[in-house]
């Protein structure tokens, strides 16, 4: 499967100004192909097809006054800006069809150079490499110091440039990983787990443990609040109003960076210790509209869950997701008895069947378990259909959009 590495880039004053102009060019190309789809579907034309666009948009706009600057950058930025492009629309259409299993999507927008996040992509044929002492040599830009914080497994295949809304350069590299060398990591056990995710513990796992909510963004609060309150007192279009700006952006970032550790260190646990895995599929998004709205979105369950999803597919462990209409907090885990709703207040009951007394985050963990069909029953045999593999999904190393970190 591909995986993406991201490491921080450390570019000096000159090649932060080559990389802006990257970005600006990027993102011309990216706008003038949507201008020209936009305008072909106004005129109910057929869109105009990607050797087109790169013929007009490319050649022959540098031979213009208009886009002669587009010659100052690598003509493998602008190719894959209109690959970017294709791949919106593609998508859109896609959603439109119902051909993917993803909310419907809206139409290619414009970009903006205020937008937070800025990215730029080198393929294989740009030339790009790694120097001997450890630099990243971009065409058109120079020799970019890098912090390697590990090392690369295998050759990478493209290196996408990402300016963060902190100010931050990322290198993000695509690379395959060896299947062989994954399983060989994570040697096969007999052992399943089910998990309960909440607020007042972030995860209840079916054996009783009980993992904490780090709560980075609650904790992070009045720090945010200075800054936000110093950022809106400044005046608009200011350069004080930038600097404020920037530090809110950097506290947040600090603030999602610290939450992404805490998810791929509690993923990678649980997947290294375990067979099969069972989570419940929560609907973060219907959650996210309710009073608890901060807290569901400071503790991140659908981040996590995405990292076991693509870890489980990488080391070869069965991840399961219970429906989200299982009322596992209302089913006794010994018999097996629904014993009605029972408010949030509630963290212990007693069943009125068989007397035991459960925690009720510990009894949800179990019933989640049994609900995904990774539980047992007493002769052995599973108490549900047996669990599919998890579906593979492209992985990243940092909090990009779409890029999730490998592990």
């Amino acid at each position: 499967m591909q995986l993406r590495y991201a490491f921080r880039l450390y570019p000096d004053a000159s090649q932060r100004a080559a990389l802006a102009r990257a970005f600006g060019c990027a993102r011309a190309v990216f706008n003038d192909a949507v201008r020209a789809r936009e305008e072909a579907r106004r005129a109910r034309q057929s869109f105009p097809t990607a050797g087109q666009l790169s013929r007009k948009l490319i050649t022959e706009a540098k031979q213009t006054a208009a886009r002669c600057w587009l010659g100052e950058v690598s003509a493998v930025v602008l190719q894959q800006s209109l690959r970017d492009a294709e791949t919106a629309y593609r998508n859109f259409f896609a959603s439109l069809k119902d051909t993917r299993k993803v909310p419907r999507t809206g139409p290619p927008r414009f970009k903006s150079r205020k937008d937070a996040r800025q990215s730029i992509r080198f393929t294989a044929n740009a030339r790009w490499n790694v120097s001997d002492s450890g630099r990243l040599n971009l065409p058109k830009i120079g020799a970019v110091k890098v912090k390697w914080s590990r090392t690369l497994p295998t050759t990478p295949t493209s290196v996408t440039v990402i300016k963060d809304a902190a100010g931050r350069y990322f290198a993000s590299f695509v690379i395959d990983t060896d299947p062989t060398a994954d399983t060989a990591r994570m040697p096969e056990t007999d052992r399943t787990i089910g998990i309960d995710l909440g607020l007042k513990h972030f995860a209840v796992l079916s054996d009783g443990t009980k993992i904490d909510s780090p709560r980075f963004l609650r904790r992070a609060e009045k720090k945010l609040r200075k800054a936000q309150q110093e950022l809106s007192r400044k005046q608009k279009g200011s350069k004080n109003r930038a600097k404020a700006r920037l530090k809110v952006a950097r506290a947040h970032a600090k603030v999602a960076d610290a939450r992404r550790e805490f998810h791929h260190q509690l993923s990678t646990k649980l997947i290294s210790e375990n067979q099969g895995i069972a989570v419940e599929d929560l609907s973060v998004a219907a959650l996210a509209r309710t009073k608890l709205a901060k807290s569901v979105h400071d503790a991140g369950w659908a981040s996590f869950t995405s990292m076991l999803e693509y870890k489980a597919h990488r080391y070869g462990r069965t991840l399961v997701k219970a429906g989200r209409f299982e009322p596992t907090s209302q089913i006794c885990s010994t018999c097996g008895v629904k014993d009605g709703p029972k408010p949030l207040s509630v963290r212990e009951w007693t069943c009125t069947a068989c007397g035991t007394v459960h925690d009720r985050d510990t009894n949800a963990a179990i019933n989640v378990k049994t609900a995904a069909g990774l539980a047992v029953s007493a002769c052995g045999a599973p108490v549900r259909p047996g669990a599919i593999p998890a579906r593979h999904e492209e992985t990243g190393s940092h909090g990009f959009p779409t890029d999730p970190r490998a592990a």
